[in-house]
């Protein structure tokens, strides 16, 4: 099984004071421990990166670099394509917060035929995806 992860998981997984880190640390547990795939994009890894220097510093980064990013299986490197495809679709939306990120991340999972998400953003669950951990209650 293959399970795209999102910016929002892996900064839970990294941010001890993130409201969503105790789910993300047993999700990712969970998730290994079932041998599932992990993948994403290089736009999720450029996002947490830029948001984990922001908010946790420089030796975070390291940390997500040196220990959290191997695990994951598979980086796809977003085309032009894919890119403009995206943007179109942001745009179309119409909606502030909906990122250009996420609408790569929604293009590449259907391209893919992804079902599941690693993720605490609302927007995979509106896009009809199935997101893990399911919402807190």
């Amino acid at each position: 099984m293959v399970v795209f992860i999102d910016s929002s998981a892996i900064y839970a997984y990294l941010a001890r004071d993130d409201q969503n880190h105790t789910r993300s640390l047993a999700t990712f547990k969970d998730l290994v421990t079932q041998g599932v795939d992990l993948l994403t994009t290089n736009y999720v890894l450029l996002e947490t990166t830029a948001l984990v220097q922001k908010r946790l510093g420089l030796d975070a980064v390291r940390t997500f670099q040196r220990e959290f990013a191997p695990m994951v299986r598979r980086v796809d490197w977003v085309s032009e394509h894919d890119h403009l495809g995206a943007m179109e679709a942001l745009l179309l939306a119409g909606r502030r917060k909906l990122s250009l990120v996420d609408c790569v991340s929604f293009q590449y999972m259907r391209k893919l035929g992804l079902t599941t998400a690693f993720t605490f953003d609302d927007h995979f669950r509106e896009q009809g995806f199935t997101v893990v951990p399911e919402p807190a209650g």
